[in-house]
C-alpha cells in the first residue's frame, strides 16, 4: 500500500490518562516507523476525547474524517502501518470515524466540544474552532449585561453545591472595594473525577476565556487559578497557556486590544483535600494553612486578601464561553427544571467502559452506567454507585432511574456534585465503604471546627464496634446520632456531608452492618 502524498496528520494525547497507558512510547514509535518507512505524519498531541478505555486512542485524519484506533500500545504500531492506517486502514484496533463511535456520537458536548479535537497549545487552533467568541461578545457588552446573559441562562455552580453563578458574580459586581478578585478553584480531589484535569491539558484556552469573561463582568483585573499539585502535566500545559496567552495580548494590560486589564497567574496546592472549600482555597492563596472560614462574610464579599473575589470551578467557568457566543436561550434549552445545561459525568470505579460523558442535565443513572458505561468491568451486577464524590451518597440499583439533575438528587438524600459516578459490583463491603467515608473526614478535616474534627474520629471507633459485633443495635444508633451533629453542626461541607455516604449505606444496605465478624487467626 502506498503513502497518502503529504504530510498525514496522526493524533496522539497528551493527557494525562492516555501517558499513563503508555501514549508517550507511542508517539515515539509512530515517529520511529513513519521516518523508517519515509512516510510524511505531522503528529499532534491533543487533549483526550474522554474515552479513557481506549487510551492511547491514534487518530488519523483523512478526507472523510477522523479514524480512531485503540488501545493502542507501541508494539501495535508497526502492524498499523501494515493495515495503511494513515488512510484509515481497516485494523482490529480500528473504530472507524472517531465521531461515529457510540460513546461519543450520542453525547451533547459544549464544554467539551474541543476536547481531544485541537491542539491545546495552539490559539491559531483555538480560533478555528470557535474559541474566542464568548469574548468577543462579552467585550463588545456592558457589565450587567454579561451577567444577566448568565443569569438567564441558569447556569450554577458546577463545584457541588449548584449555587446560580450569576447570582454570586452580581454580587461581587455591586460589592465597592479599589482591587477585585476571580478565583477558579481547580483542586479537583474527588474520588473518581478528572473533567477539570482534562480541560486543562486539553483545552486550556477555554478556562482562561471564561476567567476573563468573568473578570470583566465582575469588574476584577486579577485573577487566579488554584490547581492541585497532583495534577503536574495540568499544571504544565496551563502554564504554557497562560504564557501564550499574554503574547498574543489576550491577558495583560490590554485584554484582546481593549482598554481592559485582566492579569492571570497559576497557584499550586499541597495536597489537601479540603482546599476544595472555597474558604480554604483562599487561605492557601495568602500563603496560610488551609483552614475553613466562618461564614458571612461570603467571598464574594470579603475573599481574597479581603477584597470582594468571584471564585468558580473549572467546569461552571468553562461553561461561559459558550453561553456569550450562542446566548442565554440557546444554553437554557439543555436540560430540566432549574437544572439547566450540560453536566460532564466521569465515571469511574468498577465500570467497563470509563471515561467522561457529557449529558444534559436529566439522563438518568441507569444510561450512564450502562448505556454508556457498559455495565461492570467485571461482569458481575452493579451493586451500588457513588455520586458527587467520597463524601457523596451510595445510591442501589433501585433508585438507577432517577434523573441527574440538583432537585431530584436532593430528595433523595444525594447530590450530584462535581459529577463523578464511581461504581461498585456486588463484592462490595458498604459498612466498609460507611467507615472509609469517617476514616477519610478524619484525615482530611481541616480541624477547626468540632464536630467534623471529633465526630469523624469517633465515627470511626463507633464503626469498629459495629463491624465487631459489640452491642449493635445501641452502636448504630449513636452512629445516626453522631452523623446529625456532624450534618448540622460543621462549619462547611467537609463534616457536613460526611454524613451522607455513611446513613445511605445504612439505609440501603443495612445487612452489610449485621454480618458476623471474622475471627483473626492466631498469631
Amino acid at each position: 500500500m502506498t503513502t497518502p502524498a503529504g504530510p498525514v496528520a496522526v493524533y496522539v494525547p497528551r493527557d494525562a490518562a492516555a501517558l499513563s497507558m503508555g501514549a508517550e512510547a507511542v508517539a515515539e514509535a509512530i515517529r520511529h516507523e513513519a521516518s523508517r518507512r519515509g512516510a510524511s505524519v505531522r503528529l499532534i498531541r491533543n487533549g483526550s476525547r474522554g474515552l479513557l478505555w481506549l487510551e492511547p486512542l491514534v487518530e488519523v485524519a483523512t478526507p472523510e474524517g477522523r479514524i480512531a484506533y485503540g488501545p493502542v500500545a507501541a508494539a501495535d504500531v508497526a502492524g498499523l502501518f501494515d493495515a495503511g492506517f494513515l488512510r484509515g486502514g481497516a485494523h482490529p484496533l480500528g473504530h472507524g470515524p472517531t465521531e461515529e463511535i457510540d460513546y461519543l456520537k450520542h453525547q451533547e458536548r459544549l464544554t467539551f466540544a474541543r476536547c481531544g479535537v485541537i491542539d491545546p497549545l495552539s490559539i491559531e487552533d483555538y480560533r478555528a474552532h470557535g474559541g474566542g467568541l464568548g469574548l468577543e461578545k462579552a467585550l463588545a457588552m456592558a457589565q450587567a449585561e454579561v451577567i444577566a446573559t448568565v443569569t438567564e441562562s441558569g447556569l450554577r455552580g458546577r463545584g457541588g453545591a449548584g449555587f446560580p453563578t450569576g447570582l454570586k458574580w452580581k454580587t461581587v459586581l455591586e460589592a465597592e472595594a479599589p482591587q477585585k478578585y476571580v478565583c477558579c478553584n481547580a483542586d479537583e480531589g474527588d474520588s473518581g473525577t478528572f473533567a477539570d484535569r482534562m480541560i486543562m491539558e486539553g483545552d486550556p484556552f477555554l478556562l482562561i476565556e471564561g476567567m476573563t469573561i468573568c473578570a470583566l463582568a465582575v469588574g476584577a483585573t486579577r485573577g487566579y487559578v488554584y490547581i492541585r499539585s497532583e495534577y503536574p502535566h495540568a499544571i504544565d500545559t496551563f502554564r504554557q497557556a497562560v504564557a501564550k496567552a499574554y503574547e498574543a495580548g489576550w491577558l495583560g494590560d490590554s485584554v484582546h486590544g481593549h482598554a481592559r486589564t485582566f492579569h492571570l497567574e497559576v497557584r499550586v496546592g499541597a495536597g489537601a483535600y479540603i482546599c476544595g472549600e472555597e474558604t480554604s482555597m483562599l487561605e492557601s492563596l495568602e500563603g496560610k494553612r488551609g483552614v475553613v472560614r466562618v461564614k458571612p462574610p461570603v467571598p464574594a464579599l470579603e475573599g481574597l486578601f479581603g477584597r470582594p473575589t468571584a471564585i468558580n470551578n473549572v467546569l461552571t467557568l468553562t461553561s461561559v464561553p459558550v453561553i456569550l457566543a450562542r446566548g442565554a436561550a440557546f444554553y437554557r434549552d439543555y436540560g430540566m427544571g432549574r437544572s439547566r445545561g450540560t453536566q460532564p459525568f466521569q465515571l469511574a470505579g468498577n465500570i467497563r467502559r470509563g471515561g467522561l460523558v457529557e449529558k444534559a442535565f436529566g439522563i438518568s443513572l441507569a444510561d450512564l452506567i450502562y448505556r454508556f458505561g457498559g455495565g461492570s468491568a467485571t461482569g458481575r451486577p452493579i451493586r451500588a454507585v457513588q455520586v458527587g464524590g467520597p463524601l457523596g451518597a451510595y445510591i442501589p440499583p433501585g433508585q438507577f432511574g432517577m434523573a441527574k439533575d440538583y432537585e431530584t438528587f436532593a430528595a433523595h438524600g444525594a447530590m450530584v456534585g462535581h459529577g463523578g459516578i464511581v461504581a461498585f459490583d456486588d463484592s462490595v463491603d458498604m459498612a466498609a465503604q460507611a467507615r472509609f467515608a469517617l476514616e477519610f473526614c478524619a484525615e482530611e478535616s481541616c480541624g477547626k471546627c468540632t464536630p467534623c474534627r471529633i465526630g469523624a474520629v469517633r465515627g470511626v471507633e463507633v464503626m469498629d464496634r459495629i463491624v465487631g459485633g459489640v452491642d449493635r443495635q445501641n452502636n448504630v444508633a449513636l452512629l445516626r446520632d453522631l452523623c446529625a451533629v456532624m450534618a448540622d453542626g460543621s462549619l462547611c461541607a467537609m463534616g457536613g456531608l460526611t454524613p451522607q455516604p455513611v446513613l445511605s449505606a445504612l439505609q440501603h444496605f443495612p445487612e452489610d452492618f449485621q454480618r458476623q465478624p471474622v475471627a483473626r487467626a492466631a498469631e
